[in-house]
């Protein structure tokens, strides 16, 4: 058979611009500043990432437990709180990529969802020591078409997973209370270079499993129209109140990342500003998104978090000054404080949630960032939490005197936990991302 060669148009035809590839991102908050790939291969682009950390509560619990925190988990001793070991494969149209999870977020991560509590097989076990691992295909349609189907990063909330690549230790609420990953399907859909179009069908907000019998949907558009601005916004619909299917949620996550100064070569080389707002609510089951009395309790969400970073010579050092509050009546989105070892699904007396169950809180931090080079970072954060009920650990902490006791989050007679309404805290930690 003679060979089949391409029309001379297709010859021509010059490359698309890969998206986003117009401008250096690297300064976005959530987004690693490596721009050299030292595991790259042919076939496969591999990745390591560690986290450890060390944090001095000015509280001081004895039991050594941080409440409220989905980034930090332990305070007073040297943790590891994430070690990964990964990578991206890539064979022609066909894309794969994983990362193991080991260290405290194997187990804080499946600890915050509930949907392992309906049907078998330990889902929370199952997925504990992943972070990410899906397969897909791409198009060259377009821009370029992806189709991926497994655990992905959800990116709601403007923050991270991996602290690495982000501006801050601690994220305030907005990022800290709202998912990291979804298990389904999504397709990033780029029109051109400077637009994302992402669906998603997932099996709940930031779950394993399905929490009743329908999925979760949602979706991201991203708009980066100059290599200054960058503009997010997510929306989620779905049922997720475990074993309720006639409760909804609906939630809209948006953010602006502007970069307003960029001089390389002056002391004072970088600064940009990020912005996030969300809102949502959950209807139904005894519920209302607008609702206010006893007969029917309003189920919002209402937060917002900003931050300000400035870059310092040549990039060796950074500054980060940042905050913001959240209102969740009902505290569906609340973390739950680990009392007596209580998860999301199994609940505790000692912290409710409860239809209408009031819950406000706000934050502020100080981080400042030694990064000696573009694999390694420094650093060491300043953090002040409060809330208007008690929620934070104090002295006592939130563990029984002889350790858990019973079933997680059970009454235990005698004990009560040491919650407070604020907190100040110390973190040092070195990341490191090959």
């Amino acid at each position: 058979m003679a060979p089949v060669f391409a029309s001379a148009a297709a010859q021509t035809r010059p490359p698309r611009p890969a998206p986003f590839s117009f401008a250096d991102f690297t300064w976005l908050n959530g987004s690693p500043r490596t721009t050299d790939t030292p595991l790259d291969s042919k076939f496969f682009t591999g990745e390591f990432r560690a986290d450890v950390n060390y944090v001095l509560s000015f509280n001081h619990p004895t039991d050594h437990t941080l409440v409220g925190s989905s980034e930090l988990g332990r305070v007073g001793e040297m943790q590891v709180q994430q070690l990964g070991i990964g990578g991206d494969f890539h064979v022609g149209q066909v894309q794969g990529r994983f990362m193991t999870q080991f260290g405290l977020y194997s187990t804080m991560t499946p600890r915050n969802d509930a949907s392992p509590g309906r049907g078998q097989w330990k889902l929370d076990d199952a997925y504990r020591y992943l972070s990410e691992a899906y397969a897909g295909r791409h198009w060259d349609a377009m821009n370029g078409i992806n189709l991926q189907a497994g655990i992905f990063m959800s990116y709601v909330g403007l923050f991270g997973y991996y602290n690495f690549d982000n501006w801050a230790y601690q994220p305030s609420y907005v990022s800290s209370n709202t998912p990291w990953f979804f298990n389904g399907v999504r397709v990033q859909i780029y029109p051109n270079e400077k637009l994302k179009i992402e669906p998603w069908l997932i099996n709940g907000f930031q779950a394993y499993g399905m929490f009743n019998q329908a999925p979760g949907v949602g979706f991201q558009v991203q708009y980066r129209p100059t290599g200054s601005l960058s503009l997010t916004s997510n929306g989620y619909y779905g049922r997720d109140a475990l074993n309720d299917p006639d409760r909804r949620r609906v939630h809209s996550d948006n953010s602006i990342e502007v970069k307003y100064y960029d001089a390389p070569r002056r002391s004072y080389d970088k600064g940009a500003f990020s912005i996030t707002a969300d809102i949502g609510c959950e209807s139904g089951g005894g519920v209302s998104c607008t609702g206010g009395s006893s007969k029917d309790p309003a189920q919002t969400f209402l937060g917002f978090m900003v931050y300000n970073r400035s870059w310092f010579a040549k990039d060796l050092f950074a500054v980060t000054l940042g905050g913001g509050a959240m209102s969740n009546p009902g505290r569906y989105l609340v973390l739950l404080p680990p009392i007596n070892g209580a998860t999301a699904f199994s609940g505790t007396p000692y912290f409710t949630t409860n239809p209408g169950d009031s819950y406000r809180a706000w934050d502020a931090s100080f981080t400042f960032d030694y990064m000696p080079d573009q694999f390694t970072t420094f650093r060491a954060e300043l953090n002040r939490r409060a809330a208007n009920v008690p929620y934070f650990a104090g002295p006592g902490g939130v563990t029984p005197q002889g350790g858990n006791t019973g079933s997680p989050g059970s009454l235990v007679p005698g004990f009560a936990p040491d919650l407070r309404k604020s907190e100040t805290r110390m973190t040092l930690a070195m990341l490191v991302k090959l």
